[in-house]
């Protein structure tokens, strides 16, 4: 009699749920912290962009939902962001808001470009000190443009008419009805975020902005404060599809779109760096964070809306709420769009100051004055970094002045890498110089130097076995220096190192 024992049949592997039911209370609670951060935000930043204000929500929307759902990061919450508000201001002035669909359209397909050719990572390779500097220098750029508003007068278009206009700004704050109630809504929003920041972390919860947005808009309201308020309208009206397709053949506009680009993946990626270090969740996939960021910015491209990074602020917004998936991002993108859509009328009683101050305060952080100061005592070379990319980025604008920091960081590398040093050892009958570090082109002057100060009339040994690289412009200056001291009835002998450049 024989028995059928049947084969043991293989687990079934179950993958994890996408979003655990038990996660879903943190990341809910979460996910209204990060939307009442992000909605003053996206209007803020779109009234400073120079954008209907719907514009920056549907950018908010986006990047909630949109990126939230991709791959990449699990922690960052994305939208409009301070940071590109010079470049949007400066886009649309040059080349018209018809044409800033297209650009973000193309901003986000050369990210997803440089994400699918896996350059998200070279990113982290970019100084700090550059980054600290492009940053800083957008802070400053940004407050510079927001005093307008508080004091109740147009921004100017460029930076030079910004600080020529400053004494008239001063004296239409202090000195007409409009002026003071901005100067006042202005002072009341930034006491309010800072005392605000000063209660128990429980009530911290909800965020020291909104507070204060609500505050000074009642403020505003009760007391018929003749102020600037803000003009939200129907999301749908204000879309804004490409049309200025002919300018892909402007090389301004193809600029803009790289510069774009570029930024938008600093920025994110960048974030990505600073969020991945305040929790202990799963880390950044920085390409796949790139093609998400890229995707997010086609779709707004799409739609005529403002281009998107990572934002920090939201994004520690979100980690400190206590957010364990990406489920907190997506739905901040559904309640941005909820509110719009059954509550427009309540952002119109918000005063364009206190959104101004909002900004203010983003531009003051973007600073990092403690970081600078430490710099200064601790590495000045570092210091002289970030101080040359901001004021670059002020005289000039983003791009440039942050190509220059760049450059600079990178010369700045070079310079140290090839550290040079030389011993003399005179004898009576001969002389003994030992080199040692690396002899680059860049130590070229000072290696010269000191051949052509050795005495005649002596034997001379050069000891180069220490040098750690030896270039061919070093090489061929010892070589042709030693044949003329030879042909002068010199004694010279060389010991090269093992191997030269």
């Amino acid at each position: 009699m024989s028995t059928h024992v049947e084969a043991p049949r293989p687990a079934v592997r179950r993958s994890a749920p996408r979003w655990p039911k038990e996660s879903f209370g943190a990341d809910l609670g979460a996910s209204l912290v990060v939307f009442l951060v992000a909605l003053p935000l996206c209007v803020g930043v779109a009234v400073a962009s120079g954008v209907p204000a719907e514009l920056g929500i549907i950018t908010g929307v986006v990047g909630g939902i949109v990126v939230g759902l991709l791959p990449g990061s699990t922690m960052q919450v994305s939208g409009p962001a301070a940071g590109l508000t010079v470049l949007v201001a400066s886009a649309v002035g040059q080349h018209g808001l018809a044409a800033l669909g297209v650009i973000v359209l193309g901003a986000g397909v050369l990210q997803i470009l440089m994400g699918v050719s896996r350059i998200g990572s070279w990113f982290r390779a970019i100084s700090p000190s550059v980054v600290q500097g492009m940053l800083a220098g957008i802070g400053l750029v940004l407050i510079l443009g927001q005093i307008y508003p508080v004091g109740g007068l147009p921004q100017p278009a460029h930076t030079p008419e910004k600080f020529a206009g400053i004494p008239d700004l001063a004296i239409t704050a202090l000195t007409t009805p409009v002026g003071l109630s901005g100067l006042f809504l202005a002072v009341l929003t930034l006491v309010v975020i800072s005392l605000w920041g000063r209660l128990p972390e429980k009530v911290r919860l909800v965020p020291g902005a909104l507070i204060a947005v609500v505050v000074a808009s009642a403020v505003a309201l009760v007391a018929a404060l003749p102020v600037k308020k803000i003009e939200v309208g129907s999301l749908l009206e204000a879309i804004n599809p490409p049309t200025a397709w002919g300018g892909l053949l402007d090389p301004a506009l193809l600029g803009s779109m790289l510069t774009f680009a570029l930024i938008a993946s600093a920025e994110s990626l960048f974030s990505a760096a600073a969020v991945d270090r305040m929790h202990n969740g799963p880390k950044t996939q920085y390409n796949k964070e790139l093609v998400a960021q890229g995707a997010g910015n086609a779709v707004c491209g799409l739609l005529g809306a403002l281009p998107m990074t990572a934002v920090i602020v939201r994004s520690s917004a979100n980690v400190q709420a206590g957010a364990r998936t990406k489920l907190s991002r997506v739905l901040h993108g559904c309640w941005l769009l909820l509110f719009v859509m059954l509550l427009p009328g309540v952002l119109n009683f918000i005063p364009t100051a206190v959104l101004a101050a909002l900004l203010i305060q983003a531009g003051w952080k973007l600073l990092e004055l403690k970081q600078v100061v430490a710099l200064v005592r601790e590495h000045k070379s570092e210091a002289f970094v970030v101080v040359l990319t901001a004021g670059m980025i002020v005289a000039t604008d983003l791009l440039i002045g942050t190509l220059v920091g760049l450059g600079v960081a990178i010369l700045k590398t070079a310079l140290e890498m090839s550290r040079f040093s030389v011993e003399h050892h005179h004898r009576e009958d001969h002389v003994r110089v030992e080199f040692g570090g690396n002899a680059t082109f860049l130590r070229l002057p000072r290696l010269l130097d000191h051949l052509e100060r050795l005495p005649d009339g002596k034997h001379v040994h050069l000891d180069m076995t220490m040098v750690r690289h030896l270039d061919r412009a070093c090489h061929q200056a010892v070589e042709h220096w030693a044949a003329q001291r030879r042909r002068s009835q010199d004694s010279v002998e060389v010991a090269l190192p093992a191997r030269t450049g």
